[in-house]
């Protein structure tokens, strides 16, 4: 079986960790799923970063050491931000304004990854969701 690439948005990256229930059975289904190749991208740690910083979010730990120790115990690979990536960017149609799920859209559509999230606005773009 040929292995599946998909891509956390980071409140699932986030719920994964802290409250796995809130996740749907699909989405906590394919993140489970050993022949799923998972990724966390560097904009869910940039977003998490800020929003810690500014306190609308709450974590056990910094980001700084929460994220690298929680990615040490997963098998989930690391999704760099490319210049592919943001100039994708700027070709999106302006259904979603957040700039960070703006730039996981992107990376979604140009590496072709499934990307696991609550969020409806993701499938107004051309790319694959799953929750």
């Amino acid at each position: 079986m040929a292995q599946q690439g998909y891509l956390l948005d980071t409140h699932c990256w986030l719920w994964w960790h802290i409250d796995p229930d809130k996740l749907g059975q699909r989405a906590f289904q394919l993140i489970e799923d050993g022949n799923n190749e998972i990724f966390f991208s560097v904009v869910s740690a940039w977003e998490i970063t800020i929003k810690y910083a500014l306190n609308r979010i709450k974590l056990p730990f910094p980001p700084d050491s929460y994220i690298p120790k929680r990615l040490e115990k997963s098998y989930m690979d690391v999704l760099p931000i490319h210049l592919e990536h943001t100039l994708r960017v700027g070709q999106l149609p302006p259904y979603h304004n957040d700039p960070f799920d703006r730039l996981l859209i992107a990376q979604a559509y140009t590496e072709h990854l499934t990307v696991i999230t609550k969020d409806a606005l993701f499938k107004q773009y051309k790319i694959e969701t799953a929750w």
